[in-house]
């Protein structure tokens, strides 16, 4: 009896990985318009979803749509024009980095540093990697090569985004495109490219 008893207290503590990923309940981004700049209205309420700090998130949508910001007491302030598809883009890129497990695909996952290097540790199912440092600004410049606006592609789709659009990657971009699944190889237009995110339609 003691044997089983001990056998459900493990059992018990086995973290669930049985789920299809999809756990993650993230609100959409809510953008504001503020003269020259955009607020990310809800950016605490996503962050906090997340399990994410609030700031490391400002900090990453400020380098996605490459501007400047300010975080106020939760809000996200940017310079620039952007819509909420701008937000969600960078939330969806952010939480592919910094919070699903690359191995089993959950959420249940925390930032560690080891040995200077910023690790992302899955408590699901313990796989651990290192996460993309930020790019330099050199980078950000040569980006611009990689995709332009009113230009077509081809591409393959590799992944599936928040809200289910296909997602495909050229360069340092990446590239949203609705209407397309992973796995398909696709001739897109780029409508609008917003930092390294770039929205596109098939062509």
């Amino acid at each position: 009896m003691e044997y089983e008893a001990s056998l459900d207290r493990a059992m018990d503590a086995v973290p669930d990985i049985q789920s299809s990923g999809d756990r993650l309940s993230v609100p959409d981004a809510s953008a504001q318009t503020d003269g020259a700049f955009t607020r990310f209205t809800n950016l605490d309420s996503v962050a906090d979803a997340l399990a994410r700090d609030t700031d490391h998130l400002h900090r990453y949508v400020q380098q996605s749509l490459a501007t400047s910001g300010k975080l106020e007491d939760g809000v996200g302030r940017y310079n620039g024009s952007f819509q909420e598809r701008d937000f969600d883009a960078a939330v969806t890129d952010y939480t592919e980095e910094y919070v699903r497990c690359s191995e089993c695909g959950l959420p249940d996952t925390r930032l560690v540093q080891e040995d200077r290097t910023m690790m992302l540790r899955c408590d699901a199912c313990g796989a651990f990697r290192p996460v993309k440092k930020g790019r330099s600004s050199s980078q950000t410049q040569q980006r611009q090569d990689d995709v332009e606006e009113g230009q077509t592609y081809t591409v393959e789709v590799t992944d599936t985004g928040r809200k289910g659009d296909g997602v495909a990657h050229r360069g340092d971009y990446t590239i949203f495109v609705p209407g397309a699944s992973e796995g398909d190889v696709v001739e897109i237009y780029i409508e609008s490219t917003s930092g390294n995110l770039a929205f596109s339609r098939l062509a």
